[in-house]
């Protein structure tokens, strides 16, 4: 826990890197409202609601530079191809920006890489808007996170997201792998289980470019502490 402000070399400004997640499914709409506003307060990358949501958000940030983020095929990726791109395709019509789509993690165990290239493939052609590509990495081998990567890579995402937090969270080891993956050509995008701006830092440091997490404000007040 951080108990006061990070030392000079750590001071990263992590406010335009956070991706404000409201991805409990008791989300409400006055709290969907209360994450927009915090989102605008402190100039958020984006805010990540539910598809319910969309519409209020991106009602609610119109005009303002925060985007409108959802999620495609939550928690599992198991839904179908032609589900996800319907659920994708409503999402941007009602104002969604960015598009954090969970990959079907049993055609990556079972080797049916085509079938995700071309599933991933068309989400990205056919929307339009930036995809994040969940990989749920701690269900996966290190060799299966490479393959993973390496396929949505192909398939044309914009980021890498290393989870969606319900099955194990963001590792500074797991962002280490992806930069080095990666080589700059997508974001990474570490999410799940941050709760201090340490551990943020952290995991920029490792090579993250976005950070999900419902604990924004609170990252942000952390790095503002005064020294003792």
């Amino acid at each position: 826990m951080v108990s006061g402000r990070l030392s000079a070399e750590d001071e990263i400004d992590l406010a335009p890197l956070i991706d404000h997640a409201l991805l409990t499914p008791t989300a409400t709409p006055d709290q969907v409202a209360q994450w927009c506003a915090d989102s605008d307060r402190y100039g958020f990358a984006s805010v990540c609601v539910y598809p319910v949501h969309v519409r209020q958000a991106a009602e609610l940030l119109h005009q303002r530079p925060v985007k409108v983020c959802t999620v495609i095929g939550f928690p599992t990726g198991a839904t179908t191809s032609a589900t996800k791109l319907f659920e994708a395709q409503e999402a941007v019509e009602n104002g969604a920006t960015e598009l954090d789509v969970v990959i079907n993690l049993g055609w990556l165990k079972s080797g049916q890489a085509d079938a995700l290239h071309r599933e991933i493939a068309t989400l990205c052609e056919d929307t339009g808007q930036p995809v994040k590509a969940i990989l749920e990495t701690a269900l996966l081998t290190p060799p299966e996170i490479t393959l993973a990567a390496e396929v949505c890579m192909d398939a044309g995402v914009a980021f890498l997201k290393t989870s969606t937090g319900w099955q194990g969270g963001a590792t500074v080891e797991v962002v280490r792998q992806l930069h080095g993956l990666t080589k700059g050509r997508v974001g990474i995008k570490a999410s799940g289980g941050i709760r201090t701006a340490a551990q943020a830092v952290a995991l920029v440091q490792a090579g993250a470019t976005r950070l999900g997490t419902s604990r924004g404000p609170e990252l942000i007040k952390q790095q503002q502490v005064p020294p003792a």
